[in-house]
């Protein structure tokens, strides 16, 4: 029984070490990689980086400031209309999606998750860039809606789920109309893990490169109309990289660390919100 027993504690412990070890491995990139955007990328955040517009080629100093404008602009011009349309297709799928047609929404959605960026990129080219004969805001905020909108349907539909039946039957119990039902009660009562899967997927769409290329184009200079070439941190980020000047090297650093940085801030928003459903 003493060996039996010594083997058992001795097997636990090794499980749970190597459990470990796993997680280890898992969270190791992210640190790996902030701690390197950190050393290479803070020599060069200054304000002067926050503030400042793109200089000419061999003019030191410079900013993007343009880009984290169009950063914003873009993105909240995505979440315009993407996030009604995400929520509203999710509470169909879970209040009324049922047959074929609601199990082939499904198989759209899950497959458009995993297409590459680039091909919803070139998508958006093709859709709205060719036809309108320039590229614009509005073509990059329609590429990451391709993006952005079925991973807020599944997270949506995966959210109302959650909320127990007996919940929607009290409540037609007393008589309220069930759209009303669902709106005002189902809905409501998930919220905190709709609005997790929306800001997680914000901080999915932040850091997009490939769909902007096809539809933003970029801008070195202020971008007041959303029917032209708007900057973006992404595409700052690839045209300081791919440059020939150490100078630039050092903004494609910077603005990664920028741009990392609010990706983190919206997922640690996320796990507030997470953690208050809990």
């Amino acid at each position: 029984m003493e060996t039996v027993s010594f083997r058992r504690k001795a097997l636990d412990r090794c499980m749970k070490a190597l459990f470990c070890v796993c997680a280890v491995l898992v969270i190791l990139p992210l640190f790996v990689i902030f701690f390197d955007l950190v050393i290479k990328g803070a020599k060069e955040l200054k304000p002067s980086l926050l503030i400042d517009l793109p200089h000419p080629v061999g003019e030191p100093g410079g900013g993007i400031a343009n880009g984290i404008v169009g950063t914003i602009v873009i993105t909240l011009l995505t979440m315009l209309w993407s996030v009604p349309t995400a929520v509203l297709c999710g509470i169909y799928l879970a209040e009324y999606g049922r047959g074929k047609f609601a199990s082939a929404v499904r198989f759209a959605a899950d497959t458009m998750t995993g297409v590459p960026s680039i091909i919803m990129g070139i998508f958006g080219y093709i859709l709205l860039v060719v036809p309108m004969k320039r590229f614009s805001a509005w073509a990059g905020a329609a590429a990451l809606s391709m993006i952005f909108i079925p991973v807020v349907v599944r997270t949506t539909e995966d959210m109302l789920r959650t909320v127990p039946h007996h919940v929607h039957e009290a409540a037609l119990a007393l008589g309220i109309e069930r759209w009303k039902t669902i709106l005002y009660i189902v809905v409501r009562t998930a919220s905190s893990g709709i609005l997790t899967g929306i800001l997680l997927a914000m901080a999915r769409i932040l850091g997009e490169t490939a769909p902007l290329l096809f539809t933003a184009l970029g801008n070195q200079f202020w971008q007041t109309r959303l029917d032209q070439p708007i900057a973006a941190i992404p595409l700052q980020v690839f045209t300081y990289a791919i440059s020939p000047y150490e100078d630039w090297h050092d903004k494609a650093w910077a603005g990664a660390l920028v741009l990392i940085a609010m990706v983190l801030l919206i997922s640690l928003t996320a796990r507030f919100f997470g953690r208050e459903k809990k």
